[in-house]
This record gives C-alpha cells, sequence and structure tokens, in this order.
C-alpha cells in the first residue's frame, strides 16, 4: 500500500474531515500521517501539546520517551497531566490522555534514559524526530543521532517568555544542524526550574513544533528548515532568522 493510499474508514473520514478539505493536504497528506512514526523527546511542557496535537491530527505511531515522573509544579504547564497522575512516569500519563483524544494511534512509551547506542537506534526508526527537552547536552546528542540518521528534527525551546522554533534537516542541501546554530554555547542553559516560563508560552511553542511536523510529514507548505522562528512573547512579535550551515560543524561537517 502506497503511503498516499491509506484505506481510511467512514468514521476516520469524519474525524480528519476538517484537514482532509484542505486543497493542500486532502487524502493523500492525511495518508502520510496515519503511515508515520514521531519521536517525541521530552513529555513536559512543550511535549504535552506536540504529543497531544499529533495524535489529534492522526499520525499513526507515536514514539514517546521520558525518563520523568509527574510532579505537582509541572501541572501549571504540562497539559497531558492531571492531578490523578502525580508520580506516575511522564509517557505513561501521556499515553492515556492520547488515547482519551485519539485511540486508533499506536503509543510506544520508553521511560528509560537513552544512551548514545539507544538514542540512534531509536531516532533512525522515526520519520520524524520532535526535540521537546530542556537541556543543551540532550538537544546536542538528538541532534548528533538525527545527523547520523538523516532524520528531519523539530526543535522547540521556551523560557520565561521568550521561545523558538527551528527544523534541522541536512539531507536537505547545505542545510544546518542544531550544533551549527549552538557551537558556541560554554556555559549550562538555565531550566524553567531556575529561571520560570509562562504556561501558553510553551502551548504556543510546542503547538508550532507539531504544525512543523505534520508538513513534514505530509508534504505540506514550507518547513522552517534553515530559519529560527523566535516569539517574545511581552510583545508578541515573532522574528524570522535564517540559518546558515557552519563549514566547520563538527557534527553536519564532518567528511563522509
Amino acid at each position: 500500500m502506497s503511503r498516499d493510499d491509506y484505506d481510511f474508514n467512514d468514521e476516520q473520514l469524519i474525524r480528519y474531515s476538517r484537514q482532509i478539505m484542505l486543497p493542500a493536504f486532502d487524502v493523500a497528506g492525511q495518508s502520510r500521517l496515519a503511515t508515520s512514526r514521531v519521536l517525541i523527546i521530552g513529555l513536559g511542557g512543550l511535549g504535552s501539546p506536540i504529543a497531544l496535537y499529533l495524535a489529534a491530527a492522526g499520525v499513526g505511531t507515536l514514539h514517546l520517551a521520558d525518563f520523568d515522573e509527574v510532579d505537582l509544579s509541572n501541572l501549571q504547564r504540562q497539559i497531558s497531566h492531571t492531578m490523578a497522575d502525580l508520580g506516575d512516569k511522564k509517557v505513561e500519563s501521556a499515553k492515556k490522555s492520547i488515547t482519551q483524544i485519539n485511540p486508533e494511534v499506536n503509543v510506544i512509551t520508553q521511560s528509560e534514559l537513552l544512551d548514545e547506542d539507544l538514542l540512534l537506534s531509536t531516532v533512525s526508526q522515526a520519520d520524524v524526530v520532535v526535540d521537546a527537552t530542556d537541556n543543551f547536552a540532550t538537544r546536542f546528542a538528538i541532534n548528533q543521532a538525527c545527523v547520523k540518521s538523516n532524520t528531519p528534527l523539530v526543535s522547540g525551546a521556551a523560557i520565561r517568555m521568550e521561545g523558538q522554533v527551528s527544523v534541522f534537516d541536512t539531507s536537505q542541501n547545505n542545510a544546518p544542524c542544531y550544533q551549527c546554530l549552538y557551537s558556541d554555547i560554554s556555559e549550562e542553559q538555565l531550566s524553567c526550574s531556575e529561571a520560570g516560563v509562562m504556561a501558553p508560552l510553551v502551548g504556543i511553542i510546542g503547538s508550532v513544533q507539531a504544525m512543523e511536523t505534520v508538513k513534514i510529514l505530509s508534504g505540506m507548505g514550507q518547513p522552517l528548515t534553515g530559519k529560527l522562528l523566535v516569539l517574545d512573547a511581552m510583545t508578541m512579535e515573532w522574528r524570522t532568522m535564517k540559518l546558515k550551515k557552519d563549514p566547520q560543524c563538527q557534527i553536519c561537517s564532518k567528511p563522509a
């Protein structure tokens, strides 16, 4: 079966009708979502809306990776978890929420730490990887695995009242990777537990990440490859900056 020819039943056609009626998306785009696998790493403030929207949109398989448990302080922004989930693994809590929205989505959960080999293996199985983590070390490791496996990476970050989103796909000609953007990082990044973050901000950024993922999977529109979308939520101003490949990058510019 072609990825453009998924056999939807009547109930599915009703469920996804508002997307299917979009001329740039159509049944072919919905079919590509239904036959796709997305790896979401991090089920916190960003990962929660990403997972819920991709499930609602009809992505066939969602692979959720996060070793953390639900804490009371998470509930201010991590909308896939509830009071009833306190102490539970975030991946299991998110799976429960996903199933309540769309029980047809195949949800795979992974609650152990992803070392280098396991990370590469897991990334290689995905059509798109969505980075919803909150520290540079993990982001760099995810980026390296995506470059090695030629897997598109949708990256997002949010702190205080600022957020950003970009798509890194080094299978595209002369496209940069995440390391190209942050090659000169010399100190630890503040986390939201240290600097704070406004609840709706992660929803906005996570929703943009979900939209970019849908665009990549369906072939609709132009993803943010080679661009960095930045939001200042204090003024609700968006800026788009062009990103260039670093010819000295130790990850994506290595000789084959």
